[in-house]
C-alpha cells in the first residue's frame, strides 16, 4: 500500500452534549460523561486516548448543564493550592499530566438535540478545512494500543476516511451501523457499503461501527443539508455514505481487537468499571477477593 500526501490529524471533536437519560437520576445534575471508570471521568479516558494518538487539538461540543466537563479541563487554583500545601504531590502530579495545554481545548454548544449528524456539524468552524478524528465519548476501547494510533498510522497509509470496526454476533447486527469491506479478516481493509441497523440477516458483514472515525472536512456540507432520518436526527451515517458514493471519497475500515466497554449502557458501564480495576495494582488483589466474595453470596 503506498503512502498517500495528506494533511495530519491534528484535531479530535468529543460529542458531549447527550442528556444521559439512561442513567437517571444521577445524570440529572452530572454529565453522563463525568461518571467515573474507577478514578477517572469515562470523558478522561477518552480523550487519554486521543492525546496517546498525537492530538493536539480537542473540541467538545457541548449543551446545557455540561458546564463541570469544560471545568474539568481547566485549572482549579483553590484545590492545587490545598494538595500543594499538604505534600499532596502524587495527585498534583497527576492533575497536572491530564490536563491539556493553554489553548488546547475549545467548546461549542449543540443547542438543539438532533443527533450525532448534528453535533459533529456544530464543530465545523474548529475544525476548519482539515481532516480530523471523532471520537465518541460513551465508548471506551481497551487495548495494547490506542484504536485511533492505529488509525492514524493506518491513515497515513490511505488517506482519506476511516472508520474503526469490531466483530458483533450475527444475530446482533441489527442493533448497529454496520460496514461491508473488501477483505473482512485484514486489520486495514477498503468498505465497500455502510448500513445504519440492518434488518436482521442482510447484514453484509458483522462488523460494527465502534465510535472511532477519521473524517474528512468535506463531510461538514453534507451533513448541513443532510435530511433528518431514523428518530428525526441528522444521522452521520448517511453523510458518511453520501460523501463515500456521491462525493467518491475512499472509507477504510480500521479492525480494533481490543475490549470495547458501552459506557452509555448501565452494564457495559459497570464492566468497564471491573475490567480496569482489576488491571490496577492498588486495587486488584483485594478487589477480586471482594467480587468472589460477592458472587459466591449471590
Amino acid at each position: 500500500m503506498n503512502a498517500v500526501k495528506k494533511k495530519p490529524i491534528r484535531k479530535a471533536v468529543f460529542p458531549v452534549a447527550g442528556l444521559g437519560t439512561r442513567f437517571l437520576p444521577a445524570t440529572k445534575a452530572v454529565p453522563k460523561e463525568m461518571l467515573t471508570v474507577v478514578d477517572r471521568p469515562v470523558l478522561q479516558h477518552v480523550v487519554d486516548e486521543a492525546r496517546a494518538a498525537g492530538i493536539e487539538h480537542f473540541i467538545f461540543v457541548t449543551g446545557r448543564n455540561k458546564g463541570v466537563i469544560e471545568d474539568h479541563f481547566d485549572k482549579q487554583f483553590e484545590l492545587e493550592s490545598t494538595l500543594a500545601s499538604r505534600g499532596k504531590n502524587k495527585e498534583l502530579e497527576a492533575l497536572t499530566r491530564d490536563l491539556p495545554q493553554a489553548g488546547q481545548t475549545s467548546f461549542t454548544r449543540q443547542q438543539s438535540p438532533l443527533g450525532l449528524g448534528h453535533a459533529v456539524w456544530c464543530a465545523r468552524e474548529l475544525v476548519g478545512n482539515e481532516p480530523f478524528a471523532l471520537l465518541l465519548p460513551d465508548m471506551i476501547h481497551h487495548g495494547r494500543t490506542s484504536c485511533l494510533a492505529d488509525m492514524i498510522s493506518a491513515y497515513e497509509q490511505t488517506g482519506g476516511n476511516l472508520i474503526a470496526v469490531a466483530p458483533v454476533p450475527e444475530d446482533q447486527t441489527h442493533q448497529y451501523g454496520i460496514v461491508g469491506v473488501k477483505d473482512v479478516q485484514s486489520k486495514v481493509s477498503k468498505i465497500t457499503k455502510m448500513i445504519e441497523k440492518p434488518q436482521p440477516g442482510t447484514a453484509p458483514s458483522n462488523l460494527h461501527i465502534t465510535g472511532r472515525y477519521v473524517l474528512q472536512p468535506e463531510v461538514f456540507a453534507l451533513l448541513e443539508k443532510q435530511e433528518r432520518g431514523a428518530g428525526g436526527e441528522i444521522q452521520l451515517t448517511d453523510s458518511m455514505i453520501a460523501l463515500m458514493n456521491d462525493a467518491d471519497q475512499p472509507f477504510h475500515a480500521v479492525r480494533f481487537d481490543g475490549d470495547i466497554y458501552d459506557c452509555g449502557s448501565k452494564l457495559g458501564f459497570l464492566t468497564a468499571n471491573v475490567a480496569l480495576a482489576l488491571e490496577r495494582t492498588d486495587l486488584a488483589e483485594d478487589f477480586r477477593r471482594d467480587l468472589k466474595r460477592l458472587i459466591g453470596n449471590a
